[in-house]
C-alpha cells in the first residue's frame, strides 16, 4: 500500500505532463534502459527535456518555444553556451526550484546565480546521473571578422548516462575530432543550423565515426534533412529519427 501511495503522485504528474505536451504539439520518445524508461520530450530548436527515475532534466530551455509555467520543474538544468537561444534566464527561472542544480559552460560563468560551471572534459554525477562535458566548437564556419561562431573551450556538449544508455547532446558545434572519437553512444543529438553548426555532410561524417545507435538531428533551422537521410541510408546500424526540433 505504501509503495502504491508513493508512486501515485509521480504517475499523476507524468499523465498531467503528457496531456500538456500533446496539447502543445511536443513529440516524445521512450528509450528503455537497464534502470527504467527514459522519456525524451522534443521542445524545439536546441531545447530538450529528459525524464528518468523520477527526475527531470531541461537542456537549454528557451521561452520562445514553450510556456514554461506548464512544464515540470527541473531537477537539473544544462546550458550548453551563452547565446540567447540557449541561455535564457527567464526560462531557467521558470523551471528552477530551490533544489535545482544548474550546470553551465565556461562562456556562461557568472551569468546564472548559483550555477556550477563545467569545463570541457569535466565529469560530475548528480542525482545518480553521470554528466560529461564535451567540447563544442567551430572549425570551419566563422564570423566575418574571422572568429569562430563558437570558440573552442567556451561551450559544452553533454553526455548523460541513464542506466546503461549514454545520451549525447552536442550543443552548437561542428564535427570536431573530440566528437568523432566518442565511444559507446546510444543516442545522439547533432545540430545542423548553418552557418553556425554543421552541414548534413559534417553530421554524417561524425555519425559514421562514432556510430550512435539512434541519431536525432536537432537545432536544424532550414536544413534539408533529406540530405542527411541520403548520406546515412546505407548504414543500417544507425537509426535516424526525425522529430519536431527545427
Amino acid at each position: 500500500m505504501t509503495a502504491t501511495m508513493i508512486t501515485l503522485p509521480a504517475i499523476f504528474v507524468a499523465l498531467q505532463w503528457a496531456a500538456v505536451a500533446a496539447e502543445a504539439g511536443f513529440e516524445s520518445d521512450r528509450i528503455e534502459t537497464s534502470a527504467g524508461a527514459l522519456t525524451i520530450t522534443f521542445i524545439g530548436h536546441g531545447t530538450l527535456m529528459f525524464e528518468f527515475a523520477g527526475k527531470v532534466i531541461h537542456v537549454d530551455p528557451w521561452t520562445r518555444l514553450a510556456n514554461y509555467a506548464n512544464l515540470p520543474k527541473a531537477d537539473i538544468i544544462l546550458i550548453t553556451h551563452d547565446h540567447p537561444d540557449h541561455l535564457d534566464p527567464a526560462a531557467i527561472q521558470a523551471v528552477r526550484s530551490d533544489k535545482t542544480a544548474v550546470i553551465v559552460s565556461k562562456s556562461c560563468a557568472g551569468e546564472v546565480s548559483g550555477a556550477e560551471m563545467m569545463k570541457n572534459g569535466d565529469v560530475r554525477t548528480m542525482l545518480g546521473i553521470k554528466i560529461e562535458a564535451v567540447p563544442a566548437y567551430n572549425v570551419v564556419h566563422k564570423r566575418p571578422d574571422g572568429g569562430p561562431f563558437h570558440p573552442k573551450g567556451d561551450g559544452n556538449g553533454y553526455i548523460l548516462t541513464f542506466g546503461d544508455k549514454r545520451v549525447y547532446v552536442a550543443g552548437d558545434t561542428e564535427n570536431t575530432p573530440e566528437m568523432k572519437a566518442l565511444k559507446n553512444i546510444d543516442v545522439a543529438f547533432l545540430p545542423m543550423n548553418l552557418p553556425y553548426t554543421m552541414t548534413p555532410e559534417m553530421a554524417a561524417d561524425a555519425a559514421k565515426a562514432f556510430r550512435p545507435r539512434i541519431l536525432y538531428p536537432y537545432h536544424t533551422g532550414d536544413t534539408d534533412l533529406s540530405r542527411l537521410k541520403e548520406l546515412v541510408k546505407d548504414d543500417k546500424d544507425i537509426d535516424l529519427r526525425f522529430r519536431k526540433l527545427n
